[in-house]
């Protein structure tokens, strides 16, 4: 079965170690000694939470880049993410069913990733996590292939090359470094086309993401580093993770850093767009933190109660990335209620397909997990096929004996 889809935080800058020689000056807090909070970073925001196109000096770059946009590309937009949403909340539904092992929501990060994903050529390649649903609904990848692996009948059941859209990476920041390489490849291949690679603001704490930041900077590699920061790195919160806006770390590598409003799609179009068009021309890595916030738990064993308030979860609800496109187009006459009432219909059909195709998957073939190791076979591997094979086999004697 196949679901088919369709076209501020304040920084904090060191002042440097100040020693003071009263005791007064040593009993300060140790943040108000190491550094002092400035004015509010950019943010490239095109639609505002009310919905309202902000039309300003400061982001006339980047609107320049979804000028083409048409109302009938707005409305695929918002199919885009109302789709993804219900499709990521089947997914947990069927977690807490006993349908799935875990799940990653994206709830809350839609125009995040729709926004990006909608912005990348059929010839660039995709490097996710684990949580980019979103994306992986934009490169065409048959979402029940996402729950197979969560069910734990596949490790990801699709071709990366067909959708230029990598596995999923559980190991936390280590595709950055596959992204950056890969993007290396291309560039060395001459060809016309990008890399992106997706990570959280948790991940970015990684080693493997600096090296990556690194590499790509010194071999101007074509990537766009794309950070979903949701503002928890599951219990822990950005604070607790960085002194100054996750965006500015690119400028001590030597490139570009922007931090746009995640929950804008339009501006996570266009900034996503901007950062490609730069690494096809051959200017090298973009750092792009999309500023969101997950709503839901980080997983679906997660209790996101026990270390979040309400009150900071009601604030970013009233900027929810969803609501905010459809505010825009009720207000310009984009879409009418016949328009939405279709397309609810629409996602409910499709989350009752997903649901039957999750509940009709077959248990994989118990000696699969032998198979595509290696590209030409090894001997270690025919080795533990065959002790597995024995081993097997012994529970069909006894059971014989019986």
């Amino acid at each position: 079965m196949t679901v088919e889809s369709t076209a501020a935080r304040k920084p904090r800058r060191s002042s440097g170690t100040k020693r003071a020689a009263g005791a007064a000056s040593a009993a300060k807090p140790a943040a108000a000694t190491a550094q002092t909070q400035d004015a509010e970073p950019q943010l490239v925001q095109l639609l505002t939470p009310q919905g309202d196109r902000v039309d300003n000096a400061e982001n006339a770059e980047f609107a320049s880049f979804v000028a083409d946009i048409t109302t009938e590309d707005l409305r695929g937009l918002y199919r885009d993410m109302v789709m993804t949403r219900r499709f990521d909340g089947e997914a947990t539904a069927l977690q807490r069913q006993g349908e799935l092992g875990l799940w990653a929501s994206l709830l809350g990060q839609e125009a995040a990733q729709i926004g990006s994903g909608r912005a990348l050529n059929d010839v660039d390649y995709v490097f996710p996590t684990y949580r980019e649903h979103g994306v992986a609904w934009c490169r065409g990848v048959d979402p029940t292939n996402l729950l197979g692996m969560f069910r734990g009948v596949n490790h990801g059941g699709w071709d990366p090359n067909t959708n230029n859209f990598h596995l999923y990476t559980i190991v936390i920041g280590s595709q950055t470094l596959h992204a950056t390489g890969y993007a290396m490849g291309v560039a060395k291949d001459g060809a016309d086309a990008a890399v992106i690679a997706y990570f959280g603001d948790g991940a970015s704490s990684q080693g493997d993401v600096m090296e990556a930041f690194n590499f790509s900077a010194v071999y101007n590699s074509p990537v766009v580093f794309f950070c979903q920061n949701n503002q928890w790195a599951i219990s822990e919160p950005t604070e607790r993770q960085m002194r100054v806006p996750l965006y500015q770390r690119a400028q001590g590598f030597g490139f570009p850093g922007v931090r746009v409003d995640g929950n804008d799609v339009l501006a996570c179009l266009a900034v996503t767009r901007w950062a490609l068009d730069r690494a096809r021309r051959g200017e090298g890595p973009t750092l792009v933190e999309a500023f969101t916030y997950r709503m839901g738990a980080h997983t679906t064993s997660d209790d996101p109660t026990k270390y979040r308030r309400d009150e900071e979860t009601a604030a970013w609800e009233s900027k929810d990335p969803i609501q905010r496109l459809k505010a825009h187009l009720l207000a310009t006459g984009g879409a009418d209620e016949a328009f939405f009432e279709e397309l609810e219909a629409e996602s409910e059909a499709m989350g009752k397909r997903v649901r039957e195709a999750v509940r009709a998957m077959p248990d994989p073939d118990t000696m699969a997990i032998f198979e595509n190791v290696y590209a030409d076979g090894h001997a270690l591997v025919d080795e533990e096929r065959a002790q597995f094979a024995a081993y097997l086999a012994s529970f069909e004697s006894a059971e014989e004996g019986h």
